[in-house]
């Protein structure tokens, strides 16, 4: 249900073209939430089709492996993930094994490229402005943040503050991020979310709430977050609107449609 609120922009106009369209969701079960994303994806591809629209929800617990990941990646077993609950998915999304939990806010954006004032070869402009915004949502509720060329993610003193893992199918960006609020880091440490490992930096998550040891609102991160989307991809203005973009159970038929016909 639309709350009818518009943001606009604080920077110059002219790089996104179109409006962006917010969806502050709810929890949603993984399996959902990738029918979900192929949907989306695929409703943002025409021309004048779905404005650029950016879904931030809260994963139920699970683990996702991208394609800079492995099994290997979980230091659990199949016994331990089946006691926990915990479903894992590969997924056609960059970054590595990234643990799913209450606390953690799930930033997916689906856009057409040129929708972004990019073109097809941009996608690395695309992943810095993108991890720009993480950083400046982590900063914005009074938390240390770092970036790191050559880590996908926001780094923070406990770990990883925010993992990325982004797709890009003719032309279309989607899938995104993971920011790490205020989750129970009991398992976190189990689930190695960088690929490979680099010099001093942690391989697994931590969150925003352990590195500044206060509490921290989950929504007031969500509320960031929008704003610096906004001023990353300087987006002439926003419409935030509350729920998922489309029913779950329509997203979930178009899935199975497009596994039907692949097969």
């Amino acid at each position: 249900m639309s709350d009818g609120r518009e943001i606009p922009s604080q920077r110059r106009k002219g790089e996104a073209r179109r409006p962006l369209a917010v969806w502050m969701a709810g929890p949603i079960g993984i399996d959902a939430a990738l029918a979900l994303a192929e949907r989306l994806a695929w409703e943002v591809s025409e021309p004048e089709g779905r404005p650029p629209t950016l879904v931030l929800a809260e994963l139920e617990p699970s683990i996702t492996i991208g394609r800079g990941g492995s099994r290997a990646d979980l230091e659990l077993t199949d016994e331990e993930l089946r006691a926990q609950g915990l479903a894992v998915r590969f997924v056609g999304r960059g970054g590595g094994a990234v643990l799913h939990a209450p606390g953690q806010v799930s930033v997916s954006l689906f856009a057409r490229l040129d929708d972004l004032g990019l073109g097809r070869h941009d996608v690395g402009t695309y992943q810095e402005q993108f991890e720009q915004a993480l950083e400046g949502a982590v900063r914005a509720v009074r938390c240390g943040a770092a970036r790191d060329s050559r880590l996908p993610g926001i780094a923070g003193r406990t770990g990883l503050l925010a993992a990325v893992g982004i797709a890009v199918r003719r032309g279309v960006v989607w899938h995104g991020g993971f920011v790490n609020v205020r989750p129970d880091l009991g398992l976190f440490h189990r689930v190695r979310t960088l690929p490979v490992a680099v010099a001093s930096a942690k391989r697994t998550m931590g969150s925003i709430e352990a590195d500044v040891q206060r509490p921290v609102r989950l929504q007031d991160v969500r509320s960031a977050l929008v704003q610096q989307m906004i001023e990353a991809f300087s987006f002439p203005r926003a419409h935030i609107q509350s729920g998922f973009p489309l029913p779950i159970e329509r997203a979930t038929a178009r899935r199975k449609e497009v596994v039907n016909r692949v097969g």
